[in-house]
C-alpha cells in the first residue's frame, strides 16, 4: 500500500520544463521524478498556437530527463507538458506542466574558447593591416610567376603581338576573381606602357563592366587614357563551353604572345591551356581551384598555386591593407600550427584529452 502511494505522488506531480540555454530556443529540457515500476514514459506536448496534445516520444523513465526539441511550427508560442508512465498493468498520467515559453540566447557560454580565439587572431590581423597603413614596411617573398610575368609582357612587346588575359569561371562575387582583376590592372599598366595590345574575353557581364573600368584606369594611372580600346576588353557569352570555343577561336586567330589565366575555373581549365600551349605562347596561370591546378601546371609555363594568387594581387597592387593582410594570415597560420602542434604533444603525453582544447560544449 505504501508502495502504491508514492507511485501515485510521483506519477501525479507534473514534470518539470525549462528553457535550455545556450541555444536558439528551440529546446526544453523535460525532468520527472524516478518511479521504480514504470520502465518507460510517454511525453506528451501541447502548444497554445495549435492546441491538443501530441506525443513526442516514448522514452526509458529510468533516465528521469529528455530534451525536446520544438518544431518551427510551436517554437514561437507558450507549450506545456505531460507524462504517461507505462506500468506493467496500467498506465498513470501526470498533469500538466506550467506554460514555457522558450527564448534564445544571447551568446552561447560553450563557445569561449571560440570568443577568445576570434579576439586574438582578429587581433593580430588587424595589427598588420594598420601596421601597413602606417607604413612600415611588410616583407613578401618574390612569386617566380610574377617574374615570368614581366618576361611574357616584354615577349609579346618585342613579337608586336597582343596579351590573352581570361578570368576563370565564377562572377565578380569569387574571391579568387577579385584578386585577379588587381593583377589584370598591373598587366594592363604595363601593356599601355609598351602599347601592347591587350585581349579580355569574358563570361560574367558584371565582371566585364568592372574589368572594363580596371583596365580604363590602368590606362588613365600611367598618363595614356587615349590609347585604351574599349574593345579590348568584351563581353561573349555566359554559356560555359560556348565561352571556351570563343577563346580558343581567338587565340588560334591572334596566336597571342602571352596567354594570363587567372582566378576561379571549372572543366574548362585543361582546355584553355592545351590550345594555348598549341599556338606556342608563353602561359602563366593563378588558380586556388585543386581540381583544376593540375591541369595549368601540366600546360602552363608558369603556375601560381593557391595563396600565391592572392600574394600576387597584393604584390602587384602595392595595396596596404592587401599586404597587411596577406602578412597576418602568414602569422595566424603560424600560431595556428603552434597551437597544434602543442595540444598534440600535451595528449601525447596524457595531460589533455585528445582534441579537448578545440572541441565546443554541447556540439
Amino acid at each position: 500500500m505504501i508502495q502504491i502511494f508514492f507511485l501515485l505522488i510521483h506519477a501525479l506531480s507534473p514534470p518539470s520544463i525549462e528553457d535550455v540555454p545556450n541555444d536558439d530556443g528551440s529546446k526544453v529540457l523535460i525532468k520527472w521524478g524516478k518511479v521504480e515500476e514504470a520502465k518507460l514514459v510517454t511525453i506528451m506536448r501541447e502548444s497554445r498556437l495549435y492546441p491538443g496534445w501530441e506525443e513526442v516520444i516514448t522514452y526509458p523513465a529510468k533516465f528521469g530527463s529528455y530534451t525536446d526539441v520544438l518544431p518551427d511550427s510551436v517554437r514561437k508560442g507558450e507549450v506545456r507538458y505531460m507524462l504517461k508512465y507505462i506500468l506493467p498493468d496500467t498506465t498513470l498520467t501526470s498533469p500538466p506542466s506550467n506554460w514555457l515559453k522558450t527564448k534564445p540566447s544571447w551568446f552561447n557560454t560553450d563557445m569561449i574558447n571560440v570568443l577568445i580565439g576570434l579576439i586574438l587572431l582578429g587581433g593580430i590581423l588587424l595589427y598588420y593591416i594598420y601596421s601597413a597603413k602606417a607604413g612600415k614596411e611588410i616583407y613578401i617573398r618574390r612569386i617566380p610567376g610574377l617574374d615570368a610575368l614581366e618576361e611574357a609582357v616584354g615577349r609579346a612587346t618585342e613579337m608586336g603581338k597582343p596579351i590573352l588575359f581570361v578570368f576563370g569561371s565564377g562572377s565578380v562575387s569569387s574571391i579568387s576573381n577579385l584578386a585577379a582583376l588587381n593583377i589584370l590592372g598591373e598587366v594592363a599598366k604595363k601593356t599601355a606602357t609598351y602599347e601592347t595590345p591587350l585581349i579580355n574575353p569574358h563570361r560574367d557581364p558584371v565582371l566585364y563592366t568592372v574589368a572594363k573600368e580596371v583596365v580604363r584606369e590602368a590606362y588613365t594611372k600611367v598618363g595614356k587614357p587615349d590609347a585604351f580600346d574599349p574593345d579590348s576588353v568584351f563581353y561573349i557569352t555566359s554559356n560555359q563551353f560556348a565561352f571556351t570555343s570563343a577563346v580558343n577561336g581567338i587565340m588560334v586567330r591572334e596566336k597571342p604572345a602571352t596567354n594570363i589565366f587567372a582566378g576561379f575555373f571549372y572543366a574548362e581549365s585543361l582546355i584553355l591551356a592545351e590550345v594555348g600551349a598549341s599556338t606556342g605562347a608563353i602561359q602563366l596561370a593563378a588558380c586556388d581551384s585543386t581540381s583544376q591546378l593540375p591541369f595549368f601546371i601540366t600546360a602552363c609555363d608558369y603556375t601560381m598555386i593557391g595563396e600565391e594568387l592572392y600574394a600576387a594581387s597584393a604584390y602587384l597592387s602595392d595595396n596596404p591593407m592587401l599586404k597587411g593582410g596577406l602578412k597576418g594570415q602568414d602569422v595566424l597560420k603560424i600560431v595556428v600550427i603552434g597551437v597544434i602542434v602543442i595540444a598534440s604533444i600535451l595528449a601525447l603525453v596524457g595531460l589533455v584529452e585528445p582534441g579537448s582544447i578545440f572541441s565546443i560544449s554541447g556540439m
